[in-house]
């Protein structure tokens, strides 16, 4: 059975990750996923070196509260393979896990691997709680996810650091540890180097959005940009599209178009008076766009639609008018994710997401992040003005409804507005006290909108790679890669010896 899960165009909040997840291809998104967990690549290598067991930590359950003795297991990985132990200054390289399941792959791929062979450094995964087969609860209810935050998941980390540095006899001043990780991971590493230096003695924070934001409007306009860098027709075309959707809308012989078009699930002219149902529809349909830009030629194996690919479809007339080409588009993701038909029913989501089992279908990390974002960050991808590109249908008002709709009526604009505060305020947004971070982005990935990409404080080095999409520089290289990639990892390296250095 195929899990559909993914195409359910709810929460635009494309991942962000690095920790492990399965790939979440074309629409796999829970609209809330910034990067892709995905195995780094499909080099027979893998196949030789992949017998990497389940290990298992004894986690706390809250760490802001010393009389609860509750505990749990949470999963891990080891890679000793390049680590000398007589070495008494070997360091330690931590991988740290994001909003999906941890992935063994990365144990024996991946640029950080490559970094370790050199260094001969220990290596380990740590799975994020709540995530992939780290279940600190008995279920996902509200109640229970109220101990997912990313202050518990930095907490979970330095408890590990300091049970490993036990369990391998490491000198914490000798055996240096340098966290990495790609998108919410990417945040997660320079916030443990900014809350626990004394655990940490640097981090590579990939593609890490920095600056939580409720109203991520600069997202959609980065697609735009993204797009645009292609061909102007080809963003013309799409603008067009999204107009002769709101066109054919208007009446029935359009709305059945629309349904045969785009493969709908639901006949769209029972949701014509549902703007929730609309606003659904059109955040789906633009989603196609995000995942293609943010994912572009990253080197990972989902990433099998370019953006020369859509454009190429968008700017072919033979196809027919621009919301042909559209269609032709979401038919090519579509049949790419497996999937028969594009859900859009806005209830539908709602009840899916309200599934608290761990069973659910949405358990695989939709409704879990899904909370973090309602709960920390937002990062809602909204697009609010009818001259844009994308059109006016999906505000931030409509990412707001549906924390609500999911988690109760105290998640609203109000509670959003204080979570994000407090999360700028804890973390310092874009002007961290961090040192021994080196914060890496692509310019084509929109998530670097949110990130720090530039900085004359030489404790806090960027590389921002023209080109590049969402955490490029942490994959597999290959000869292929662009020169300003190759020259990105090189820098990523050095920071890395100097890091040691010192």
């Amino acid at each position: 059975m195929v899990d559909k899960s993914f195409l359910y165009p709810f929460l635009g909040v494309m991942f962000l990750l690095l920790g492990g997840a399965e790939v979440y291809g074309v629409r796999r998104f829970w609209r809330g996923k910034m990067f892709q967990q995905d195995a780094p690549s499909r080099s027979e290598r893998f196949h030789a070196q992949a017998a990497v067991p389940d290990l298992w930590f004894e986690q706390q359950l809250d760490h802001n509260d010393p009389t609860n003795a509750a505990t749990w297991q949470q999963r891990y990985y080891a890679n000793d393979q390049y680590f000398n132990a007589s070495d008494p200054n070997a360091p330690v390289f931590l991988m740290i896990g994001g909003e999906g399941e941890a992935t063994a792959r990365w144990m024996h791929e991946g640029a950080w691997i490559r970094y370790a062979e050199k260094h001969g450094a220990l290596c380990f995964q740590l799975e994020h709680r709540f995530y992939g087969k780290s279940r600190p609860t008995e279920d996902l209810s509200t109640s229970s996810l109220a101990y997912l935050t990313s202050e518990q998941a930095l907490a979970d980390l330095a408890y590990f650091i300091v049970a490993m540095n036990d369990k391998y006899q490491l000198e914490p001043h000798r055996h240096r540890w340098i966290a990495f990780g790609g998108s919410y991971p990417g945040s997660l590493a320079a916030w443990l180097r900014e809350k626990y230096p004394s655990l940490v003695h640097g981090a590579i924070s990939s593609s890490g959005p920095l600056l939580a934001k409720i109203d991520f409007v600069e997202y959609y306009d980065t697609v735009t940009r993204s797009l645009e860098r292609y061909s102007a027709d080809c963003v013309r075309a799409v603008r067009s599209a999204f107009q002769q959707v709101e066109t054919l809308l208007k009446h029935m012989i359009g709305q059945r178009t629309l349904n045969e078009k785009f493969q709908l699930c639901d006949p769209v002219e029972r949701s014509i008076e549902n703007p929730l149902d609309i606003a659904n529809l059109f955040e789906a349909i633009a989603s196609n766009f995000a995942g293609v830009v943010q994912y572009n030629k990253d080197n990972s194996p989902h990433a099998t639609v370019t953006i020369d690919e859509v454009c190429d479809v968008m700017m072919n007339q033979t196809i027919g008018a621009p919301v042909s080409r559209l269609a032709e588009v979401n038919r090519i993701l579509l049949k790419q994710s497996n999937t028969t038909c594009l859900d859009f029913v806005y209830d539908k989501s709602i009840e899916e997401m309200r599934n608290t089992s761990w069973g659910s279908s949405q358990a695989s990390g939709a409704r879990q992040w899904t909370y973090q974002t309602c709960n920390e960050f937002g990062f809602y991808q909204t697009s609010n003005n009818a001259s844009s590109v994308f059109g006016d249908r999906f505000p931030v008002e409509f990412f707001v409804r549906q924390c609500v709709d999911v988690y109760g009526a105290r998640f609203g604009a109000e509670s959003l507005a204080r979570a994000v505060y407090r999360t700028n305020t804890n973390y310092g947004a874009l002007d961290p006290a961090t040192t021994n971070v080196l914060y890496v982005h692509g310019n084509i990935d929109p998530w670097h909108r949110l990130g720090l990409t530039d900085s004359n404080d030489i404790h806090m080095p960027t590389i921002l790679i023209d080109g590049t999409a969402h955490c490029a520089n942490m994959y597999e290289p290959k000869d292929s890669d662009p020169p300003q990639l190759k020259q990105a990892r090189l820098e990523i390296d050095t920071f890395i010896t100097n890091l040691l250095a010192m």
